[in-house]
């Protein structure tokens, strides 16, 4: 969707922005319970498409794990007193089109492999910047129990991740080489 601007480029807000803190928390867990789920149908897709039986572990952990954090999510809204909803994050879903393109563009083997671990890892970045994010305004806004959720899942990620680094350094990248 096109954003609308002024004539001095700043952006038009739409009718329904966000104007408290806690609303536009709610927002970011709105976008990232759509993000997992949409995870959830994406990850077997890259497991397929793996060739190292370690990375398809290592995506078959995830995968279980990100099926965790949707319900760990859907906590968060309860604990909110809020009907967990969905709002296609943009960001996640180019993640995805460019997971899928990447493996396009591979062969099926060690490069691929590899460059399903980058396409993994831009992902697993851009979660632990959206859970730092709600967990630090959780923790602003007083709300625990969102707090000590999104720190739970924002461990997941940074554990991940750093598992996803040395499996490409110890195995996936020198085979890829």
């Amino acid at each position: 969707m096109a954003k609308k601007s002024t004539a001095a480029g700043k952006i038009k807000p739409k009718a329904d922005a966000a104007e408290e803190l806690k609303d536009f928390m709610i927002d970011g867990m709105k976008d990232m319970y759509w993000a997992e789920k949409a995870l959830v149908k994406s990850l077997p897709k890259m497991k397929k498409n793996a060739t190292s039986e370690n990375l398809k572990a290592a995506i078959d952990d995830h995968l279980e794990e990100t099926k965790t954090q949707v319900t760990r999510l859907e906590d968060a809204f309860k604990a909110l007193k809020l009907k967990p909803e969905a709002e296609k994050c943009d960001a996640m879903d180019g993640l995805i089109k460019e997971a899928e393109s990447i493996m396009e563009e591979t062969q099926p083997g060690s490069v691929r492999d590899a460059a399903i671990i980058a396409a993994a890892q831009k992902v697993e970045h851009y979660e632990i910047a959206s859970y730092g994010t709600l967990a630090t305004y959780a923790k602003l806004l007083k709300e625990k129990e969102v707090l000590n959720l999104m720190l739970e899942t924002l461990d997941e990620e940074k554990t991940c991740d750093k598992d996803l680094t040395k499996l490409a350094k110890k195995e996936i990248n020198l085979k890829a080489k």
